[in-house]
Parts: structure tokens; C-alpha cells; sequence
């Protein structure tokens, strides 16, 4: 028996007293709780995407408010303010750097001019040209990755943009510090940017050493500004290398030792990058402007120059850099062009396939139109919202006859797209609704037949590491696996 009753059994009038305030209390915290979740809901139905995602809201705020209004305040979002003001502010300085750049390169014949190399679509899209003159080389796997950007990291004399979602204070992670101090001694300026929702176990005595030495660090800090103070949704999923102006390298990896093979059980870990070199990294520039912008409001001065690539190699090249900030869903318009537009191939492989309706709608309608869409995703996942969510698709999909491929030799991490015979991409978004909506993103276009030949021998090489799997194999699973599969697909948005 609690104290509070023993009071009230042996002195009830006392406990009366005592217990009408505590009531008023409880009724004013639901009364309080219940408006809240009432204001915010009408904010749900006003700002959601989709009318199913408002319902929900909606519901669920009213509801429970105690656990929904905390939720919604962390995850409900789809758009991240502060970050467009931010960006206007930034592109009204450095507008003139970048159409000058973009007057050179036209002048040196760098900017791709036939109207059918790049659709114009994709150039409003992303508000940047497609160039020439680029030479883009595939890099694949921890091995042949890190050597390629820390080499590049070497020869750099004036300066480097690095950016990853990941970084760790492990033996990976400590090489690329020593590069970071090694380029920082020689005096070249480093801009080190990161995550601070993705790299949260990065140690405050890896950053501090890295300060000391001169070297400018930056969390995105995604929670600035009064209106994002308690939201964790939106993530700098980017991964960026520049070295000098001259050379870029932007893929999946992260800077941790399980992207070098020392996972303890997601091992081998495949993953892939490309380094350019040419016009294309100029543009690859743009979007770590606008971030390193956010995150400590300097404008950084870089190299404008467009230069063609020393080889005499010519691909186009088309950047895609997409976020939360973006007038249009740019990450989800981009995928969906490409899967509408593909007369004969259709290829993807995620580690993350979570698709919403309207790309599953899409992919359906490219396979009955006779293109081959095969969809590569890895067997075991390091996240098991998205492993069962990828279920939930299998059976849809298998209808219209788009094949889905699990893979099983270790963890396939890399994001990359071909399409028909000449058109590849690498970048960091995954096929889910976090990378089209929430995350931000940059994914390099290459529409060139040989890299693409390069783009399908890597796809090659998966299938033959991969299972072909089939509706059945869900129904086939136990009622309580359904069940969790079914749960998980309707936190597809937030995953």
C-alpha cells in the first residue's frame, strides 16, 4: 500500500487536501497534452506529403499525444528549415563565382552541348550543367577506395573539402586523421564536415587533435535554428573528397574498418565510389559550399577553374546533389525519370530498398513494358526495420516481373544505377523514402558506354554472389514474421 493511501485511509479529509491539487495537476498535464497534440496535428495535415502519412499523423496526435508530439517533433518534418534561407544567403555571394564558371566552361567547350546528351529535366533539376572532359574511373571496395582518396589527399597544395555521414575513431578512421594532420601541416587548408547523427560515437579527443593541428571541423548540426531544435530526421548522408579543384571523389563508403573488411559479421563489405577528374568537380564543390555554409556560415573560397581532364578522357557528366531544402523532391524525381525513361535496362542495387508507392508503381511499369529491371539488395542488413520492410515488396514486384536479387557474399553497401547501355550512376542515396525526402544526398551521372560496360561487369559480379528471390518465400515464413513485416512497412517513412 503506497503512503499516499495509508494517508488517506486514517486521515481522509488531509488527504483531500492534498490529493485535489494533484488531480488538478494530472488533468491540467492530459488537458495540456491533448492541445498540444490537437495544434499539432492541424501542422501535420497542413505540411505532410501524402494524405495517408497526414491521416496518420493526424490520428495519432490526437490520440496519444504523449508519445505521438514528441515523435512527430523528432520525425515528422519533410522539410528542414532554415537550411533554404541559408542557402539564399550563400548563393547570393557566390552566384557570380559559379556563372562564371559555368560562362569558362562553355567557352572551352566543356558543358555538354547536344539537347539529347542530357535531358533538360535533369539540368533544372539540379540547377547545374552537365560537363565534358571528364574522366571518371570506378573505384571498388575498402581496398581500393581509401588508398585512391588518401593518395589524392597527399598530393593536395591548396586545399580539401572532406565529408562523410560516418566517421569513426578506429584504425580507419585514424589514418585518415593522419592524412588530415599530414595536409594540414603542409599548409593546405582542410574543411573537415560531418555528421554529428551518423558519427555519434566520434570521440571530442579526435576533433580536438584535429583543431589543434589547424584543421577547420564542422558537425552539419542539423538541430541549429529554434524550429529544429528537437528534430533528428534530416541527416547529411553525403560523402564528398575534393582535392585542389582538380580531382572528386564521392560514393558510399564511410570512413569506419568495416568498409575494410573488418566487420565482425558483415564481412566482406562491398561498396563503390568514383573519382573524377575534370569540369565535373567544380559542381561536385557546389553542394559542400552550401553545407560547410550551414554549418559555420563561411564562405569558403575554392578553385573556379573548369578544367578538362589531363587524359584527354570525355564523359559526361552529370552532378545530382538532393535534399530536404530542394523546391522539388529532387533525389525521388531523379530515380523516377531514370526508371521511366529506360527502354531495355533497368538496374539498382541499395542496401536499403524501401520504396514508396510511386516508384513501385514505376518499376511495375517499366517491366511490363518489357525492360529488365533487376533490383540487387543484400541478404543480412545492419538494420532490420529496412530488412523487413524490403520483404514486403517482394511479391508486387515478382508480378510484373521485376527480378530481386539478395545478395549473400557479405554486405552490399554500394548505391548504384544502370540504365540501358550508357547510362551509369554511383552516388550515396539509397532507393528509400530517407534518401528522397529527408536525407541529403549526391549521386554522379556518367552517360558514357564504357563506364556503364564497367557498371555492369560490377552488377555481374553481384548477381553471381546472389540468390533470385521469390514471392513464396514469404508466405512461407511464420505468421509472426508476416506479421513484423507488415509492422515494419509502415515505418517506411522515417527508416
Amino acid at each position: 500500500m503506497s503512503i499516499f493511501s495509508r494517508i488517506r485511509n486514517r486521515f481522509p479529509r488531509l488527504a483531500g487536501r492534498i490529493g485535489a491539487p494533484r488531480k488538478r495537476f494530472v488533468a491540467l498535464m492530459v488537458v495540456a497534452a491533448h492541445l498540444a497534440g490537437a495544434l499539432t496535428s492541424v501542422q501535420a495535415i497542413m505540411e505532410t506529403r501524402t494524405a495517408q502519412g497526414a491521416i496518420a499523423w493526424a490520428v495519432s496526435l490526437n490520440t496519444i499525444p504523449y508519445a505521438a508530439v514528441p515523435a512527430y517533433l523528432a520525425f515528422g518534418r519533410t522539410k528542414f528549415n532554415g537550411y533554404v534561407k541559408k542557402r539564399q544567403e550563400q548563393v547570393d555571394e557566390t552566384d557570380p563565382v559559379v556563372r562564371r564558371f559555368i560562362e569558362l566552361a562553355r567557352k572551352e567547350g566543356l558543358l555538354v552541348a547536344n539537347p539529347e546528351g542530357v535531358p533538360p529535366l535533369l539540368e533544372r533539376l539540379t540547377k547545374l550543367p552537365a560537363t565534358v572532359g571528364n574522366e571518371v574511373e570506378l573505384l571498388r571496395n575498402g581496398e581500393a577506395i581509401f588508398p585512391s582518396i588518401f593518395e589524392g589527399m597527399a598530393q593536395a597544395r591548396d586545399y580539401l573539402l572532406v565529408q562523410f555521414y560516418i566517421v569513426r575513431d578506429d584504425e580507419l578512421g585514424r589514418e585518415l586523421q593522419r592524412h588530415l594532420l599530414e595536409a594540414a601541416a603542409r599548409g593546405v587548408r582542410v574543411n573537415f564536415l560531418y555528421d554529428e547523427v551518423g558519427s555519434y560515437q566520434l570521440s571530442r579527443a579526435y576533433l580536438d587533435i584535429l583543431r589543434r593541428a589547424g584543421v577547420q571541423v564542422r558537425a552539419f548540426n542539423s538541430t541549429q535554428g529554434r524550429s529544429n531544435r528537437f528534430q533528428i530526421n534530416f541527416r547529411n548522408h553525403r560523402k564528398i573528397v575534393v582535392a585542389d579543384g582538380r580531382h572528386a571523389w564521392v560514393g558510399g563508403a564511410n570512413v569506419g574498418d568495416e568498409y575494410m573488411g573488418r566487420h565482425p559479421r558483415l564481412t566482406p563489405w562491398i561498396d563503390a565510389m568514383v573519382k573524377v577528374t575534370g569540369p565535373a568537380v567544380q559542381l561536385v564543390q557546389v553542394p559542400f559550399l552550401e553545407d560547410w555554409y550551414w554549418a559555420s556560415g563561411q564562405i569558403l573560397a575554392m578553385d573556379w577553374t573548369p578544367r578538362a581532364a589531363p587524359s584527354g578522357a570525355s564523359q559526361p557528366v552529370i552532378v545530382v546533389p538532393s535534399g530536404p531544402a530542394d523546391r522539388f523532391e529532387t533525389c525521388a524525381l531523379y530515380f523516377l525519370n531514370a526508371i521511366n525513361t529506360a527502354r531495355s535496362r533497368f538496374w539498382i542495387a541499395s542496401p536499403y530498398f524501401v520504396p514508396d508507392e510511386q516508384i513501385v508503381s514505376a518499376l511495375q511499369m517499366a517491366a511490363l513494358r518489357g525492360v529488365d529491371v533487376r533490383i540487387i539488395a543484400p541478404d543480412d542488413c545492419d538494420n532490420t526495420l529496412v530488412r523487413l520492410s524490403g520483404w514486403s515488396f517482394v511479391a508486387p514486384l515478382k508480378k510484373a516481373g521485376v527480378n530481386i536479387y539478395r545478395h549473400t557474399a557479405g554486405f552490399l553497401h554500394h548505391k548504384a544505377m544502370l540504365v540501358d547501355d550508357n547510362i551509369a550512376a554511383v552516388g550515396t542515396a539509397n532507393f528509400d523514402n530517407r534518401s528522397f525526402r529527408l536525407n541529403f544526398e549526391i549521386t554522379l551521372e556518367v552517360r558514357d558506354a564504357e563506364f556503364a560496360r564497367e557498371v555492369e561487369a560490377m552488377f555481374l559480379d553481384d548477381f553471381a554472389d546472389s540468390r533470385l528471390s521469390t514471392a513464396e518465400e514469404l508466405e512461407q515464413r511464420s505468421f509472426f514474421f508476416r506479421l513484423l513485416v507488415r509492422v515494419a512497412r509502415l515505418m517506411a517513412p522515417v527508416q
